[in-house]
This record gives structure tokens, sequence and C-alpha cells, in this order.
């Protein structure tokens, strides 16, 4: 059975760093995407990052874009998100998040998830 873990929140002030982990237990075989996705209170999930582990291309959202790194360690069997320069407005519960299809990632409609791992920034 496929379970996604994270770690690595916490609270830190603005213009601080952190860097979250997503540890992946019980696959057999690649997903075809893995990605990091958030929610704050009151507002809908977004999606933060995706990677694309055939050739590691990434995508990011514009409000991260410059700020995050999404990254891989096939070793590891772990991904991360490297989060710099944390504004208030990034403070949110934040999932990982992989699928094999390769639909389902074009459309950020993944199958399997973690239990989300808090972000807080203060300002």
């Amino acid at each position: 059975q496929v379970q996604l873990v994270e770690s690595g929140g916490g609270s830190v002030q603005a213009g601080g760093s952190l860097r979250l982990s997503c540890a992946v237990f019980g696959y057999t075989y690649e997903f075809y995407c893995m990605g990091w996705f958030r929610q704050a209170p009151g507002k809908e999930r977004e999606g933060v990052a995706i990677l694309y582990t055939g050739g590691s291309s990434t995508d990011y959202a514009a409000s991260v874009k410059g700020r995050f790194t999404i990254s891989q360690d096939n070793a590891k069997n772990t991904l991360y998100l490297q989060m710099n320069s944390l504004e208030p407005e990034d403070s949110a519960m934040y999932y990982c998040a992989a699928d094999y299809s390769r639909r389902r990632c074009s459309q950020n409609d993944m199958g399997y998830w973690g239990k989300g791992t808090l972000v807080t920034i203060s300002s």
C-alpha cells in the first residue's frame, strides 16, 4: 500500500526558509508525477509545485515561482520542497501528492495523498 508521509513544517518569520520532505513507502514503480499542494483555512486547495519524474521537469504556481524549489531524491524515495523568502500568505497545510496517470497529473487530480504538514509564517 502506497503511503506518503510529509515532514518539515513549522513556524518561521517572514523572510525565512523551510524545507518540506515527503517520504514514499510501499510503491513498486515510479509515479508519473509528484507534487505539493497547500490549503489555508477558508481557502480552496491549490497546487504549489509539480515534478514529472520521467524527465524531472517542474512547474510552479505563479505565487511561489522563484522562491520555492521542488526536487526528488530517488535513492531515498523522497520528494522535497525548498521554500525561501516565506511570506505570511504562504501559511497553510502543505500536502504531498502523486499519481501514475499522465492524465491525472495534467489535471492536478492526484490519487495518492499524504496527511499534510503545517506551515505558519509570522510577519
